[in-house]
């Protein structure tokens, strides 16, 4: 396809009037928010005689849609008390100190495992995946494979609502796995759009094609290797917590919170960012980075053809008490043709004080109007979307105990400016499937041997270099607009470059398939009480 074309802005005399937002909703001291402009309105805060402070606008929000089925993994839940439960584990994030006591999830006993009791029935797994959502992948390739694999999920293995975007080339990753088809990959696709958008607070826009272009119906998708997987002879325990692992010399057991046990040569850990085996590993220490994304599904939007990859529409702002550098993401849903999905997303550090997922729908309130140019009462909220992921230096996490690996999210496999979750584990998922396949047919299930799957990656490291450079650094004195002319200079010369050089950083480093994620309160956060 040709270069993508790094279009100038126009002469001041010829530029679009700037876009104002056209309602404003505000907060009132007699307990009721107002709005300003097309669409006023009156809204009381409280019913007549209930005590206590105005809701916030987004509490309001999301009360008032309707709470829809709350399915298992990550992108299942939508609700306030979703959002406030989040914010907690975030407010702890930023609050723990390096001492804290961290629980001990795994053991290593000496020697092998003998007279044990699994109960009637009991067989030996060659795998065992913890976490189904996503880890249904992973499983069903190496079941395909001819491994004995179980999944324990928490929940019920069942995809979300909310669309996950993608490209057709790496859909066709899964392809090329071998557990799903082309045809099926017509049925799963909800959406496709192009062009797609790279802005920078009005100092020129480059036009691609064909990057995450395409929606996908997590709901079908997941059902599909569901399917596959049981029939291939996988087994699946739903409704079972991971309590503990002790691993012995040639096996595993996992013990789950009902008092079952269930032993195995290999343990996969794809329990997403929380995993509580990665903080054992980590021993607690905070991220080195996070990045906080709150957003919308919502109907009403007339002009809903293309999409933004990474925009930014202002210099830093403040939420809450911090000042942040916010960027965007928006593209066509699939539920119908006015519906849109935004994302609006920031970098920060995990320290006391910083912005609350809260704070940061507030001023999503007030903002996204304005980049959309939309009316917000106007819309039809359906979802609201929220999540953090947090990321490490040190990625990807090498093995550091016998028969247990991490995949996906867990292993800290993603670019600190990709987020990981979908796209984290399908663009691994053939080196991965055949890696593990051979390490379990030659018992090479040593740490050491494990390593070798989760490899220093140079990209990864390099990628801190774009994370620190989308991040607002509050103790450093530059200008407001640094952060925005920093990268569109990046963005510039990489144009320049060519198609060779700007298509791989775009696939790469805004391959933000947190779709899957973002939308709520992580199943992983809450796997431990």
């Amino acid at each position: 396809m040709p270069l993508p074309l790094l279009l100038p802005l126009p002469p001041p005399a010829a530029a679009a009037p700037a876009l104002r937002p056209r309602a404003r909703i505000e907060a009132r001291d007699d307990g009721r928010w107002h709005g300003r402009g097309r669409g006023r309105r009156l809204v009381r805060a409280r019913a007549a005689g209930e005590a206590g402070l105005a809701p916030s606008r987004t509490q309001m929000i999301m009360d008032k849609i309707s709470g829809g089925e709350q399915v298992g993994g990550a992108g299942g839940a939508y609700s306030y008390k979703a959002l406030k439960r989040l914010d907690q584990i975030w407010s702890s994030i930023c609050e723990a100190q390096a001492d804290s006591e961290v629980p001990e999830v795994v053991t290593r006993a000496q020697g092998p495992l003998v007279d044990y009791d699994f109960g009637d029935g009991s067989e030996i797994f060659d795998v065992l995946v913890c976490g189904g959502t996503l880890g249904i992948f992973i499983a069903t390739a190496l079941s395909y494979k001819g491994v004995r694999v179980g999944i324990i999920e928490r929940n019920i293995i069942k995809g979300r609502e909310q669309e996950w975007n993608i490209s057709r080339k790496e859909l066709m990753e899964i392809v090329e796995v071998g557990i799903l088809s082309e045809e099926e990959i017509e049925q799963i696709i909800s959406s496709d759009f192009n062009p797609n958008r790279c802005g920078f607070e009005s100092k020129g826009e480059i036009w691609v094609e064909n990057i995450l272009n395409i929606g996908i119906s997590p709901a079908k998708l997941v059902e599909i290797m569901k399917e596959r997987f049981v029939s291939s002879g996988g087994a699946i325990f739903e409704g079972k917590s991971l309590a503990s692992i002790s691993v012995h010399d040639d096996l595993a057991v996992l013990n789950l919170s009902d008092g079952d046990s269930l032993p195995c040569r290999l343990v996969i850990d794809a329990m997403g960012n929380f995993s509580p085996i990665v903080r054992q590993i980590r021993s607690g220490r905070k991220p080195d980075g996070v990045c906080l994304v709150v957003g919308t599904c919502a109907r009403g939007f007339d002009r809903n053809t293309t999409s933004d990859i990474i925009f930014s529409s202002s210099s830093i702002k403040r939420a809450g008490n911090s000042g942040v550098q916010l960027f965007w993401e928006a593209f066509p849903a699939g539920s119908g043709p006015t519906d849109r999905t935004t994302y609006m997303f920031t970098y920060v550090d995990p320290q006391f004080g910083g912005p609350k997922l809260e704070e940061l729908l507030e001023t999503f309130w007030n903002l996204m109007p304005i980049y959309q140019d939309v009316v917000l009462e106007n819309l039809e909220i359906r979802r609201v979307i929220f999540g953090i992921f947090p990321t490490y230096r040190d990625s990807p996490l090498p093995a550091a105990f016998d028969r247990v690996l991490q995949v996906g999210d867990a292993s800290g496999i993603q670019s600190p400016v990709s987020f990981g979750g979908f796209g984290s584990l399908t663009r691994h998922l053939g080196r991965l499937s055949t890696g593990i396949y051979e390490a379990v047919s030659g018992d090479l299930l040593d740490a050491r041997s494990l390593q070798l799957l989760n490899p220093y990656m140079p990209n990864l490291s390099a990628s801190w270099l774009f994370q620190r450079a989308m991040s607002a650094r509050p103790q450093i004195d530059i200008s407001p607009t640094f952060i925005n002319d920093l990268l569109f200079a990046n963005f510039d010369s990489m144009q320049k470059l060519g198609d060779s050089v700007l298509r791989p950083f775009l696939q790469v480093a805004t391959r933000l398939l947190f779709q899957n994620h973002c939308d709520s309160l992580q199943r992983e956060n809450l796997a431990f009480p």
